[in-house]
């Protein structure tokens, strides 16, 4: 048991940060420090199932977007509870703290939001290729696509991009 805690304590010190900024895009920074733990509970607790078939950082991101995935499903079925209930709009939405808006360059926001805008599967594959800046086959890996419904969704996702930054510039 010792050398599984060593293991995922050591891949926390080398892949922490990558997820991390993952969760940040995917989820939003509100929520990335709390999902980032439950990443590597999961991978603590699976670890005797990591079988060497993909590299860890692909495991631990495919756990990440399934972590991101169900908080995401989660936050959704929170959004309907409160307005079944009649709960005030603010409450409905998880917003980005002045502190981490500050922190981040006006680009750099701009483009967050944009891509907090897209569908979740082009957020994916963004983050993924473009942010984290894995291959093609490491993110098929954690998306359990193929390579080629990677390539054609980035494809997708950038041109959905592209044009909702443009649209933002427009206004």
């Amino acid at each position: 048991m010792n050398s599984h805690k060593e293991m995922i304590s050591d891949w926390f010190v080398k892949y922490g940060n990558d997820i991390y900024h993952y969760l940040i895009y995917r989820s939003g920074a509100s929520e990335a420090e709390d999902l980032l733990q439950e990443v590597f509970i999961k991978a603590l607790k699976g670890s005797k199932t990591f079988r060497n078939r993909s590299s860890p950082k692909t495991w631990l991101f495919s756990i990440a977007r399934n972590v991101a995935v169900d908080a995401s499903r989660k936050q959704t079925a929170k959004k309907w509870l409160n307005i079944i209930s009649l709960e005030k709009t603010r409450e409905l939405k998880t917003e980005v703290t002045p502190e981490t808006i500050l922190q981040l360059n006006e680009e750099r926001r701009v483009i967050y939001q944009a891509i907090q805008r897209l569908r979740p599967n082009y957020q994916d594959v963004i983050i993924l290729r473009n942010i984290q800046e894995l291959s093609v086959t490491e993110t098929a890996k954690i998306l359990k696509w193929s390579k080629h419904k990677v390539s054609s969704t980035h494809y997708r996702a950038r041109l959905a991009l592209i044009n909702d930054l443009r649209g933002e510039k427009d206004e």
